[in-house]
């Protein structure tokens, strides 16, 4: 039985250049598709957006912030101070924080007052760290005073939000390098003007390094440098009872703060309590500022 022959498949020169066109074309076309499937995939993760990688890299170590000294100063809310710095802890209760919004963690600390909570805000209490590990310069005693508030009455309290400070104030305070709380709502009129006038008694204080004390302790003459310190500084308030500190010589007002331990009563004069900046906004030393306080209390007893 015979056969029959087998042909070439391709029989001509055309047929020949269409197969080899097809033998590369067709992978190469199936190679560019599958690329361009790929790269238009949605990629996550580090280093994927090509784009925003160049941003960073490119972008300047430092930025120059440029402010208006002149401007008037826009305080933040307590709401939004909150949300900045506290909310890092008191949203979820982290460290034991009072978690915002529970009533029962804050009521004890509602009791202490407001002056108490204040103090702690801008001072720091156990794991907190003074203003929240913010500065003077990111916000001030006043916005702090208001997360505060928001914060106490978002939790139960009913505190008085407190007034905002004249705009001449605040920048004497700031010049001279005390932030003092100002007063709350409802204050009388004579009330801020004595608040005011003792604001502008502090910012005239020289801001002159005070003398070291000699070696061995103290300076040389405790009782006069105390007394010094107060006719130059903390009379500007504790000699008509500003702002509820205690009058100068005035024993019932200062009796419940002499039943504290007077490393209590000199922590309050050197970090500050309520109202009061600490060392009544003077850079007087320690020694100074605790002979000062000694000064009071002798003549309160």
């Amino acid at each position: 039985m015979s056969e029959a022959p087998h042909g070439a498949p391709i029989k001509t020169p055309g047929q020949l250049i269409a197969a080899i066109i097809a033998g590369f074309g067709i992978p190469v076309a199936i190679i560019i598709l599958l690329a361009v499937y790929v790269n238009n995939s949605t990629r996550t993760g580090a280093g994927t957006d090509i784009e925003q990688s160049v941003r960073e890299r490119i972008a300047p170590a430092a930025q120059v912030d440029i402010r208006d000294a002149n401007a008037p100063r826009v305080y933040k809310t307590g709401e939004e101070v909150f949300k900045a710095v506290c909310s890092t802890c008191h949203a979820a209760g982290t460290a034991g924080a009072p978690k915002f919004g529970d009533a029962g963690a804050w009521a004890p600390r509602i009791g202490e007052g407001y002056d108490t909570l204040l103090h702690n805000a801008l001072n720091g209490k156990g794991a907190m760290p003074a203003r929240g590990g913010t500065s003077p310069d990111d916000y001030s005693d006043f916005e702090i005073a208001r997360a505060v508030v928001y914060m106490a009455n978002g939790s139960g309290g009913k505190l008085a939000e407190p007034a905002q400070p004249a705009p001449g104030a605040a920048a004497s305070a700031g010049a001279s390098g005390a932030t003092a709380a100002s007063a709350p709502t409802g204050a009388s009129a004579n009330e801020n003007a004595q608040a005011a006038a003792a604001v502008a008694a502090l910012a005239s204080v020289p801001q002159t390094a005070s003398a070291a004390p000699a070696a061995g302790g103290q300076s040389a003459d405790a009782a006069q440098a105390g007394k010094a310190l107060y006719e130059q500084v903390c009379q500007a308030c504790h000699a008509a009872g500003v702002l509820n500190a205690p009058k100068f010589g005035d024993k019932a007002a200062w009796a419940p703060r002499l039943k504290e331990p007077m490393d209590t009563v000199y922590n309050y004069a050197l970090h500050g309590k309520g109202a009061m900046p600490p060392k009544g906004g003077s850079n007087a030393s320690d020694a100074d500022v605790k002979a000062a306080v000694d000064y009071m209390v002798n003549a309160a007893k």
